[in-house]
């Protein structure tokens, strides 16, 4: 991060907070590799919290000058007309990720809104805060396809897709997911948006012992797989994946849909429609989902994959 790179910063996020965006938003994606020196640094908007997130320690001279830049940042009529009130700094790459309060005070918990809806995120616990915000387009998509559906959601953490399918008027929705403490906070999702309960179940079980559970439920017209790249001792992408996909045309009503994601840097949507075409040969590639737009990569096709796939169309 060397002076040219935190000018560069310096004026994105001038732009982009004036104004600030009316629901949350990444602000800077350093990730997406197009600005040298800020490939490991990420700023979100999550409406009144600016989050700064690094990925790889810097040097102790760069960590002080950004740290100059943020609260000189705080000072600008900029700042002050977007009613922030709350600036983050998580050093992600640290075993328990880190975050220090730089301005304000950390909220132990804080509501977003996302196309209307809402979701109680968390800061300085873990991680993630609880939303992926480049899924963004994913949850719209689901909830304009999920009418009169059953869904089935692998790996559902939060349960931000199952919010979006019962907003968007599916019938009955499965959620999967290990960690009983994530489907937990979806349930606190589903009611903070007012859903009926009784359309939504939650299973907190590992994905690979639960077959039989997860068939029960079904068929299913929409099926989203949207895994994590390396969970130890429960799912590595490039071994696992497969054996989700295999499960497919058994999970799957006769029509069904699958949206299949995947946000591993290193591997292309051809891993997906490759193993698809493989695994269940009687889903046909649809389409590829745009990212958002502030979440553009220097290379064609990076970023976040998520592929819609349908079953029996030609």
């Amino acid at each position: 991060m060397n002076a040219d790179a935190l000018n560069t910063l310096n004026e994105h996020l001038l732009t982009a907070l004036a104004p600030a965006p009316a629901e949350t938003r990444r602000l800077f994606h350093g990730r997406g590799r197009r600005w040298p020196g800020l490939e490991q640094l990420t700023v979100d908007w999550m409406q009144g919290v600016v989050l700064v997130s690094l990925f790889k320690e810097p040097a102790s001279v760069d960590l002080d000058a950004l740290k100059r830049l943020l609260n000189d940042l705080v000072q600008t009529p900029t700042w002050q007309t977007s009613q922030a009130h709350t600036l983050l700094l998580q050093h992600r790459y640290l075993p328990d990720s880190l975050t220090e309060a730089l301005v304000g005070e950390m909220p132990d918990e804080w509501t977003l809104t996302e196309g209307g809806l809402r979701y109680l995120v968390d800061f300085g616990k873990k991680q993630n805060t609880g939303l992926f915000l480049d899924m963004r387009y994913g949850r719209d998509w689901v909830r304009a396809n999920a009418s009169g559906k059953r869904v089935l959601n692998l790996f559902a953490y939060t349960c931000g897709f199952s919010v979006a399918a019962i907003e968007g008027g599916a019938d009955f929705v499965v959620n999967l997911d290990m960690s009983r403490a994530a489907l937990s906070r979806g349930r606190d999702n589903h009611r903070l948006n007012g859903h009926d309960l009784s359309k939504v179940s939650f299973l907190g079980h590992e994905l690979f012992k639960s077959w039989g559970k997860v068939k029960s439920g079904g068929p299913y017209d929409l099926v989203i797989i949207d895994p994590p790249s390396f969970q130890k001792g429960s799912f590595l992408l490039t071994k696992d994946y497969q054996r989700v996909l295999r499960k497919l045309p058994e999970l799957l009503s006769a029509d069904g849909t699958v949206l299949a994601c995947m946000n591993d840097p290193a591997l292309g949507a051809d891993f997906l429609v490759e193993g698809v075409t493989r695994e269940a040969p009687s889903l046909r590639f649809e389409q590829r989902l745009d990212n958002p737009p502030e979440f553009a990569d220097a290379e064609a096709g990076g970023g976040l994959k998520a592929l819609v796939f349908r079953q029996g169309c030609n």
